[in-house]
Formats: structure tokens, sequence, C-alpha cells
């Protein structure tokens, strides 16, 4: 899946994503350095690293939610300015630590993207196909304040996958549920980003959700990338072991 050329941009690199030199600031202190990161196409790349370290404000680089004070992000080999982000920003989504669920029914929420897109039309037989893909077809009608957190979790990837993203960003997107909802949902994740070969950024600190869904990795302390690699090399390497949790 390629971006429509009618938005002006066409795949031609396996490089979905690329930041250079990306700096952010807070409040006068440099809180993310990193010179090059790619996002290529296909793979499921992992950002882990400690509470602090940079993660969560890298991916709101690279999923254009906010600007680097310096540097430039680039999608298909096209720099995202303020003219484009927002046409950029519809080819992607985001999955938070908290659902951010609107007020009203399950299907409402996973179908309102695509109406706001002027696809009213689709809208309802997609957004009931990813609730069914995600186990929550019989809760289509039910207000999303009925909802466990896991469920509520499920209903904010259906209303992820139902927009067909080329880039699908995931920040923490397990930490608040329990354990056995939890196993669940990186089981169904992972293989519905192994059939549909979406690109995908996956910002934790649990090693866990690597070995399980990751192809590759980024370890970010203190806002700078100290090792790159698969999830074995990483687990595997003396000095980041320790990050490598027990299996699920």
């Amino acid at each position: 899946m390629s971006l429509n050329s009618r938005n002006g941009f066409v795949a031609s690199s396996p490089d979905i994503l690329v930041g250079r030199d990306i700096r952010v600031f807070r409040e006068g202190r440099e809180i993310l350095a990193v010179p090059e990161i790619t996002v290529r196409e296909g793979e499921v790349l992992a950002v882990i690293g400690p509470n602090g370290a940079g993660k969560t404000t890298l991916l709101s680089v690279l999923a254009c939610l906010e600007f680097p004070h310096r540097g430039r992000v680039l999608f298909r080999g096209v720099e995202v300015s303020k003219k484009n982000a927002l046409a950029i920003r519809r080819r992607m989504a985001a999955v938070f630590q908290e659902p951010l669920l609107l007020d009203g029914t399950v299907l409402h929420n996973v179908e309102l993207g695509l109406r706001l897109r002027g696809l009213g039309a689709e809208a309802r037989p997609r957004a009931m196909e990813w609730l069914d893909r995600l186990g929550l077809r019989d809760k289509a009608n039910q207000s999303v304040h009925t909802l466990s957190g896991g469920e509520a979790q499920r209903a904010a990837l259906a209303r992820a996958f139902v927009l067909e993203p080329e880039v699908l960003f995931l920040d923490e997107p397990f930490s608040s549920v329990d354990a056995i909802a939890r196993r669940g949902l990186i089981g169904d994740l992972r293989d519905i980003v192994r059939e549909t070969r979406v690109t995908t950024v996956l910002v934790t600190h649990d090693f866990r959700e690597v070995r399980h869904l990751a192809t590759r990795v980024l370890v970010l302390n203190q806002g700078r990338v100290e090792a790159e690699g698969t999830p074995e090399d990483i687990s595997n390497h003396p000095q980041w072991a320790k990050l490598a949790a027990p299996g699920l």
C-alpha cells in the first residue's frame, strides 16, 4: 500500500520514514538527540528504554504530531512541513497507553475516522469487519464506558486498523491492561500485523512485547540511541540483557 498520488506522495524507497539530526528541547534541556533513524517498509520497529528515555517524544516526532526543534523528518522522501503534515498524518494511525475513546458506542468510535474522511458508505461494513477481527462484534452497540480496559484498547486498535494506515504507531498500548487481557491482545496484534504487513513503530519499556512483535529494536536512553539490532541481538548483548525480561 502506498500513498495516493493525488496527495503528492509515492513510494520510492524501502525507508518509509527517515529522521535526520532530530533534536528536541524542554525547558532549555535537550531531551532527544538522534542523528538518524529509519523506519523500513513492512517492519515492526520497537523503541525500548527506561522511563524518561525520550521514547514517546521520538514517536510524536515520527508521527508528525510535533515538530522537532532541529532536524527534519521525511515521509517517502518528502520532508514533513506545516503545509503537508496533515496530509501525511492522515496516512498514519496511533494507539496510545490510554484508548482515548469518544463518548458514544463502540461502533461509532471505530467508524468515525472513515466518516470524517468522506467514506460514509464504507464506514459501517469496514468498522464491523475490524470489530469482528478484534473480538468486539457483540460490543458494537455498547457504550464505550461499559468496556473493560482490554476491550477499550481493542476498540482503539480497531479504530486505527480500519483506516488502513501506512504506518501504525503504538505508544505503550498494553501497559494499563491486566496480564490476561494483555497476552490476548499481544497475540492478536502480532497476527494482524503479520497478515497486513503494516509498518509499525512500537514504543515500550517491556521487552516481552518486543520478543513477540518486533523485527528490529532501537534502545533509547537519555534521548540517545545506544543500540540497534534484532530482538535477539539486544537480549544477548551483555550491556542490554537487563532490558530483556522473562518471556510471557
